[in-house]
Protein backbone atom coordinates (compact mmCIF):
# COMPACT_ATOMS: atom_id res chain seq x y z
CA UNK A 1 0.00 0.00 0.00
CA UNK A 2 1.28 3.46 -0.87
CA UNK A 3 0.74 6.42 1.44
CA UNK A 4 1.24 10.15 1.31
CA UNK A 5 0.17 13.48 2.62
CA UNK A 6 0.45 17.24 2.61
CA UNK A 7 3.28 19.46 3.87
CA UNK A 8 1.81 20.12 7.32
CA UNK A 9 0.79 16.48 7.84
CA UNK A 10 -2.85 17.35 8.43
CA UNK A 11 -4.05 15.42 5.39
CA UNK A 12 -2.99 11.82 4.90
CA UNK A 13 -4.03 9.47 2.11
CA UNK A 14 -3.43 5.94 0.89
CA UNK A 15 -3.63 3.96 -2.33
CA UNK A 16 -4.82 0.36 -2.25
CA UNK A 17 -3.49 -0.27 -5.79
CA UNK A 18 -0.35 0.81 -7.63
CA UNK A 19 -0.63 3.90 -9.87
CA UNK A 20 -1.56 3.25 -13.49
CA UNK A 21 1.11 5.61 -14.81
CA UNK A 22 2.37 9.16 -14.51
CA UNK A 23 2.96 12.30 -16.59
CA UNK A 24 4.08 15.92 -16.49
CA UNK A 25 1.38 18.53 -17.13
CA UNK A 26 2.44 21.90 -18.56
CA UNK A 27 -0.98 23.61 -18.58
CA UNK A 28 -1.20 27.14 -17.22
CA UNK A 29 -3.44 25.99 -14.36
CA UNK A 30 -0.80 23.55 -13.12
CA UNK A 31 1.86 26.22 -13.52
CA UNK A 32 -0.10 28.69 -11.42
CA UNK A 33 -1.15 26.12 -8.83
CA UNK A 34 2.34 24.70 -8.36
CA UNK A 35 4.49 27.75 -9.08
CA UNK A 36 6.59 25.57 -11.40
CA UNK A 37 6.78 24.86 -15.12
CA UNK A 38 5.05 21.48 -14.81
CA UNK A 39 3.17 19.32 -12.35
CA UNK A 40 4.05 15.62 -11.99
CA UNK A 41 1.00 13.46 -11.37
CA UNK A 42 0.37 9.76 -10.95
CA UNK A 43 -2.80 8.43 -12.54
CA UNK A 44 -4.75 6.24 -10.12
CA UNK A 45 -8.07 4.44 -10.05
CA UNK A 46 -10.52 6.59 -8.06
CA UNK A 47 -11.67 3.62 -6.02
CA UNK A 48 -8.07 2.95 -4.89
CA UNK A 49 -7.54 6.45 -3.43
CA UNK A 50 -8.71 7.24 0.11
CA UNK A 51 -8.20 10.16 2.48
CA UNK A 52 -7.45 8.54 5.86
CA UNK A 53 -6.86 11.70 7.92
CA UNK A 54 -7.83 15.34 7.61
CA UNK A 55 -10.73 15.06 5.18
CA UNK A 56 -12.20 18.16 6.84
CA UNK A 57 -9.06 20.11 5.79
CA UNK A 58 -9.40 19.31 2.09
CA UNK A 59 -10.73 22.11 -0.07
CA UNK A 60 -11.51 22.11 -3.76
CA UNK A 61 -11.29 24.56 -6.61
CA UNK A 62 -13.48 23.56 -9.55
CA UNK A 63 -12.66 25.41 -12.76
CA UNK A 64 -15.57 25.81 -15.15
CA UNK A 65 -14.10 23.56 -17.81
CA UNK A 66 -11.49 21.45 -16.03
CA UNK A 67 -10.51 19.03 -13.34
CA UNK A 68 -11.21 19.82 -9.69
CA UNK A 69 -8.05 20.76 -7.78
CA UNK A 70 -8.02 19.45 -4.20
CA UNK A 71 -5.62 20.87 -1.64
CA UNK A 72 -4.93 21.21 2.08
CA UNK A 73 -6.59 24.32 3.52
CA UNK A 74 -3.87 24.67 6.17
CA UNK A 75 -0.60 24.45 4.20
CA UNK A 76 -1.91 24.82 0.63
CA UNK A 77 -0.33 21.60 -0.63
CA UNK A 78 -1.82 20.29 -3.86
CA UNK A 79 -3.02 16.77 -3.09
CA UNK A 80 -4.85 15.53 -6.17
CA UNK A 81 -7.07 16.46 -9.07
CA UNK A 82 -10.31 14.80 -10.19
CA UNK A 83 -11.90 14.56 -13.63
CA UNK A 84 -15.31 16.28 -13.88
CA UNK A 85 -17.06 12.91 -14.19
CA UNK A 86 -15.03 11.39 -11.31
CA UNK A 87 -13.57 8.69 -13.56
CA UNK A 88 -9.93 9.67 -13.07
CA UNK A 89 -7.68 11.00 -10.33
CA UNK A 90 -4.20 12.49 -10.60
CA UNK A 91 -2.23 12.34 -7.34
CA UNK A 92 0.65 14.81 -7.03
CA UNK A 93 3.84 12.77 -7.04
CA UNK A 94 5.53 15.04 -4.51
CA UNK A 95 3.01 13.91 -1.89
CA UNK A 96 4.06 10.24 -1.83
CA UNK A 97 5.90 9.06 1.29
CA UNK A 98 8.03 6.65 -0.76
CA UNK A 99 8.79 5.74 -4.35
CA UNK A 100 5.42 5.18 -6.06
CA UNK A 101 7.03 2.78 -8.54
CA UNK A 102 6.02 4.73 -11.65
CA UNK A 103 7.82 7.38 -13.65
CA UNK A 104 6.30 10.05 -15.88
CA UNK A 105 6.13 8.76 -19.45
CA UNK A 106 4.70 11.82 -21.21
CA UNK A 107 4.44 15.60 -21.25
CA UNK A 108 0.90 16.94 -21.77
CA UNK A 109 -0.31 20.45 -22.64
CA UNK A 110 3.06 21.31 -24.16
CA UNK A 111 1.35 24.01 -26.27
CA UNK A 112 1.21 26.10 -23.09
CA UNK A 113 4.60 25.11 -21.66
CA UNK A 114 6.40 27.88 -19.78
CA UNK A 115 8.72 29.88 -22.03
CA UNK A 116 11.15 30.39 -19.16
CA UNK A 117 11.88 26.66 -18.74
CA UNK A 118 12.47 24.71 -21.95
CA UNK A 119 11.02 21.22 -22.17
CA UNK A 120 13.72 18.66 -21.42
CA UNK A 121 15.10 16.50 -24.20
CA UNK A 122 14.13 13.33 -22.31
CA UNK A 123 12.56 11.27 -25.10
CA UNK A 124 9.12 11.17 -23.45
CA UNK A 125 5.98 11.41 -25.58
CA UNK A 126 4.60 14.93 -26.00
CA UNK A 127 1.01 16.03 -26.49
CA UNK A 128 -0.06 19.54 -27.50
CA UNK A 129 -3.08 19.33 -25.17
CA UNK A 130 -4.11 16.43 -22.98
CA UNK A 131 -3.64 12.84 -24.04
CA UNK A 132 -4.84 12.98 -27.63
Amino acid sequence: MLTGGCLCGGVRWELSEAPLGAHYCHCTRCQRRSGTAASASARVKPESFRIVQGDELVRSYQPEDGWAKLFCSVCGSAIYSRAPDGSQIGVRMGGFDSDPGVRPDAHIHVATAAAWEPLPDDGLRRYERGFE
